[in-house]
């Protein structure tokens, strides 16, 4: 399922106290390799890897194009006083009704441990909420990565322990949900 053809009216910048949240371009590609390819960021996360600019490349047109008709939402996670590339995040593999998404996410270990992702989530699930109305939102991640589960439980994720990931048994579920009374 996509939004409707005015989405891309709804997906902009966030901006939040140090960060800006902003659409991906080429001249990410570099950090965008690294981020697919390092094999500490990517010890719990199992997807396809950008070991080349023109992998890279691809995955960012990929990314652009998935934003444009509606399919996700996608934010390079960079800061005020530096445009470039910390890591990201996203809301895809939304529900058929549109009232729920998956958040996913990366960061370099250069800006781990300094409240970055935080402040990120926080942003997304507002936008998710505020702006696309979610009902709930999931976020999987591996059983065994301590920072990501912490992450996910600071900001009121509940851990579904009956939910099962079928792509990845070693990845545990947590859900958010938003009260709309």
């Amino acid at each position: 399922m996509i939004f409707e053809p005015d989405f891309m009216k709804i997906q902009t910048n966030i901006k939040t106290n140090r960060l800006i949240l902003r659409a991906p371009n080429e001249s990410d590609w570099n950090m965008v390799s690294y981020l697919r390819t390092d094999l500490i960021v990517n010890q719990y996360v199992n997807r396809p890897t950008a070991e080349t600019k023109e992998k890279a490349l691809a995955f960012v047109s990929r990314m652009k194009n998935e934003i444009t008709t509606g399919k996700i939402c996608y934010w390079i996670v960079a800061g005020y006083d530096n445009p470039k590339m910390k890591g990201s995040i996203c809301l895809w593999n939304f529900s058929e009704d549109l009232k729920q998404a998956e958040l996913g996410y990366d960061l370099s270990p250069e800006y781990q441990g300094q409240g970055i992702m935080n402040e990120s989530v926080i942003a997304v699930l507002d936008f998710g909420r505020d702006i696309l109305k979610l009902d709930k939102i999931l976020a999987y991640t591996h059983r065994n990565n301590e920072p990501s589960k912490n992450l996910l439980l600071r900001n009121n994720f509940k851990l579904l322990p009956e939910m099962v990931d079928a792509g990845n048994k070693d990845n545990i579920v947590f859900e958010i949900r938003f009260d709309r009374s």
